[in-house]
C-alpha cells in the first residue's frame, strides 16, 4: 500500500486514541507489529497559539510510518496548524480527524462534525494539502447519525481535494462505540476510491481482521480499543493475515514487563508523577482477564510514583500467573 511517496507492507494500524497513543504506547506497538502510528490529536488552533501541552502530544514515536494527526474547522488556521504539526513532530504524513464522536468536539463542528458540512470538509483538505509537503490522510465516520449518513460522498470528496488515504470507522457519529460497526459500507468506499482506505471497526483479533479484509477488500486495518494493554494483537493479526500459525500470548511475567518499560518510556516523556497518574488505568489493563488481580488493581488505582510500579510488577510476578 502506498500513502503518497510512502510505501507501507502489511500495514496494520494502530488507531488514534485521546489520552491512550501517547508516545510512549505507540512505541511499545510498533515494536510489537504496528507498523502505522497517529498521534493523539491536537488541535490546530492550539498550535497556532503556541500551546506547549498540544506540541508535547506530537512526538513522533520510532519503528512505524507514524502520522501527525488535527483537528479544526477553519481551512487557514488548519493550513497553519498542519505546517507547525509537521515541524514539530518531524512525522512522515499529517491526518485530519474527522471521526472524533465526542461532544465538545463534534457539536463544535471539529471531528465528525465536519460530516455535517462536507463542503468545508473538502476545502480544508485541499488547504491543508496545498501548505505541506507530505501526505495529507483523513480519518471520518459513516456519518452523523443513522438518518445522515453520507460516507460515500464524503470521502470521495476528500480523494477529490487531496487527499491520499481515509481511514473509515464503520460507525455514525451517533453511535459512538456501541452497536456493530458496518464494514459493508467501508466495501462501498473502497470500491469508489483509487485512493488506499484503511479499515476500523471490530477489529479485535487476528481473525477479525482476516474477516474485515476478506469482506471489505481494504488496503489496510486499524485497531483501537483492543490494543488496550495488549500490543500483541499486532503480531496475532500480522500472523493471520500472512496465514501463518498464531504465537501463543506471552506469559504474564513478560507482559508485566512491558508494561513496565511502556511506564518507563512515559517517564521519560512527561515526568514522573504524570507517567504515573496514567499508568494506572493502563496498568489495569494489562491485567484484564488474569485471575485473582483485583488485590493488585486495587493498588494499582493508587499508584504515584516509579517505585510503586515496580514493588506492584514484582508482586504481580511472584503470586499470579
Amino acid at each position: 500500500m502506498r500513502i503518497g511517496s510512502i510505501e507501507i507492507e502489511n500495514p496494520i494500524a494502530l488507531g488514534p486514541m485521546a489520552g491512550v497513543t501517547d508516545w510512549a504506547f505507540r512505541t511499545v506497538c510498533a515494536q510489537h507489529g504496528a507498523n502505522l502510528t497517529v498521534t493523539e490529536m491536537v488541535s490546530s488552533r492550539a498550535l497556532v497559539y503556541k500551546d506547549k501541552k498540544s506540541a508535547a502530544l506530537l512526538r513522533k514515536n520510532e519503528g512505524s510510518i507514524c502520522g501527525a494527526q488535527i483537528f479544526g474547522n477553519d481551512p487557514a488556521i488548519m493550513a497553519q496548524g498542519a505546517q507547525l504539526a509537521l515541524e514539530i513532530s518531524g512525522c512522515d504524513f499529517l491526518d485530519i480527524n474527522m471521526g472524533c464522536p465526542m461532544p465538545k468536539i463534534a457539536n463544535s463542528g471539529d471531528g465528525c462534525g465536519l460530516m455535517r458540512t462536507p463542503e468545508l470538509a473538502g476545502e480544508i483538505v485541499a488547504a491543508v494539502t496545498r501548505a505541506v509537503d507530505v501526505p495529507v490522510t483523513v480519518k471520518c465516520r459513516l456519518g452523523w447519525d443513522k438518518g445522515s449518513i453520507n460516507v460515500l460522498e464524503f470521502t470521495k470528496r476528500m480523494e477529490d481535494n487531496g487527499a491520499a488515504m481515509v481511514t473509515v470507522h464503520g460507525r455514525t457519529r451517533g453511535m459512538l462505540y456501541s452497536g456493530v460497526a458496518d464494514w459493508d459500507m467501508i466495501t462501498k468506499v473502497k470500491q469508489q476510491l483509487s485512493i488506499p482506505v484503511i479499515a476500523n471497526g471490530d477489529i479485535v483479533s487476528g481473525e477479525s481482521a482476516v474477516k474485515c479484509l476478506k469482506r471489505t477488500g481494504a488496503d489496510g486495518i486499524m485497531i483501537g480499543r483492543a490494543t488496550f494493554g495488549d500490543p500483541w494483537v499486532f503480531a496475532e493479526t500480522r500472523a493471520a493475515l500472512e496465514g501463518e500459525e498464531i504465537p501463543a500470548r506471552p506469559p504474564l511475567s513478560h507482559r508485566v514487563d512491558v508494561a513496565v518499560r511502556q511506564f518507563e518510556l512515559a517517564r521519560e516523556d512527561k515526568g514522573e508523577h504524570i507517567a504515573c497518574l496514567e499508568a494506572r488505568k493502563h496498568f489495569a489493563w494489562y491485567l484484564r482477564g488474569v485471575s485473582h488481580s483485583s488485590y493488585y488493581k486495587a493498588q494499582i488505582s493508587a499508584i504515584s510514583t516509579m517505585e510503586d510500579v515496580y514493588r506492584i510488577a514484582d508482586g504481580i510476578k511472584k503470586d499470579l500467573r
